[in-house]
């Protein structure tokens, strides 16, 4: 927003010193010994001493955790503070399901009017199309307050335009006041697209598919994994020098993982979590990125990697359900698509791409129009639209 010339001062509650270039950082306290922060320190020594989480219990009585109610107070109390900040918009940003933010401007009537509020993933939890199935404690006290921001809010900002859909089904302000602002792609100042990873694990010379990020459950990698082994057996002279590259957190899928690492001497599982910068890299230097989705029958998400995979200008087989973001921006006749277990379409696809690096080993994307949509100019103009009519 700052790229595009809006002047910006950011209230932030992260307990972290936090500098942006020509932006206006002020970090907010915590509140203590209000009744909330006591209760909730009570809570965390209580489940430290004997293992008794009380926290379920709470939630199912007031609908959020002690620790939210402070939070959230906390950033109202620090907004209130300052007299002379007058903004023309007030934009709330959230990290994960705590919506904590919006939760202390809901609670400040005087920028309802200005008030931008980001929703990032269906909310409560239970709105997540299936197969995630996690309904939270204190569901309906947690659907109200969405529905008290949806009211409220001057706008809702999407990534993306299944989810803004998506969340209209549920609060119809959503889909009357939204609008749908993508995640951008933008470069980090000291990101050079021609450095060579340092990692060992990865052979420059090599045809190499690369997945970055933690596969949570519903994420399941096998289809990747046997289309990939399926390939190897089509192509056995790619063998010598093929890559399969899996980065980031695999818990659920270890065990599988371990005993296909032992079958195939091309798969790599990270130990864990790489670093970004490192992943970034190595995102820009691989054959082909990977989007790996959920099955199920949409995926209103557009994941955040989904720029960084742009910018790297790579091929990018994405892999998930017929209805999701990343189709729908890509495009229906996109060539590299599949659904996440069909194996045998997976193999064919990765069959293509190889026979197309062994005639010009530098494949491109060369998606222009959607880095476009990426892009701070597209921002610019959404921005332009709705919020200097």
């Amino acid at each position: 927003m700052a790229q595009v010339g809006y002047t910006l001062r950011v209230y932030h509650y992260t307990r972290r010193n936090i500098s942006l270039s020509g932006i206006d950082c002020i970090a907010i306290p915590e509140q203590k010994w209000t009744l909330n922060y006591i209760f909730g320190k009570f809570q965390l020594l209580l489940r430290r001493l004997t293992g008794y989480n009380l926290n379920p219990w709470v939630e199912r009585k007031r609908g959020f955790s002690f620790a939210f109610f402070n939070d959230s107070y906390s950033i109202k109390k620090a907004l209130e503070k300052e007299k002379d900040f007058e903004p023309d918009w007030v934009l709330t940003l959230s990290k994960a399901a705590s919506f904590r933010t919006h939760k202390a401007v809901l609670a400040i009537p005087k920028w309802h009017q200005k008030w931008l509020a980001y929703v990032h993933d269906p909310y409560p939890m239970h709105f997540f199309p299936r197969p995630y199935t996690w309904v939270q404690f204190g569901y309906l006290d947690k659907q109200e307050f969405f529905r008290d921001i949806s009211k409220k809010m001057a706008y809702g900002i999407f990534p993306s335009k299944l989810l803004m859909e998506w969340m209209g089904s549920y609060y119809p302000d959503f889909l009357e006041r939204g609008i749908v602002v993508p995640h951008q792609m933008l470069n980090s100042s000291n990101e050079n697209k021609s450095d060579i990873p340092k990692s060992s694990f990865f052979k420059p010379a090599y045809f190499s598919i690369l997945h970055a990020g933690s596969l949570m459950k519903p994420r399941n990698p096998k289809g990747l994994v046997e289309g990939f082994q399926q390939f190897l057996r089509n192509f056995p002279e790619a063998a010598g020098h093929s890559q399969l590259l899996l980065i980031g957190k695999q818990s659920y899928f270890e065990d599988y993982l371990l005993k296909k690492k032992n079958e195939i001497s091309q798969l790599y599982v990270s130990e864990g979590y790489v670093p970004y910068e490192e992943v970034r890299t190595i995102q820009n230097c691989v054959s082909v990125n990977v989007i790996l989705e959920a099955k199920s029958e949409i995926s209103p998400f557009l994941p955040g990697k989904f720029p960084h995979c742009v910018a790297a200008n790579k091929p990018i087989i994405h892999l998930g359900p017929k209805v999701s973001e990343t189709r729908r921006i890509l495009g229906e006749n996109y060539p590299y698509w599949a659904e996440i277990e069909d194996t045998e379409e997976i193999a064919k696809i990765i069959s293509l791409l190889y026979q197309r690096w062994c005639e010009n080993n530098n494949l491109k994307l060369n998606r222009p129009d959607v880095a476009r949509y990426l892009s701070a100019d597209t921002l610019k103009e959404i921005l332009n639209t709705y919020l200097n009519p």
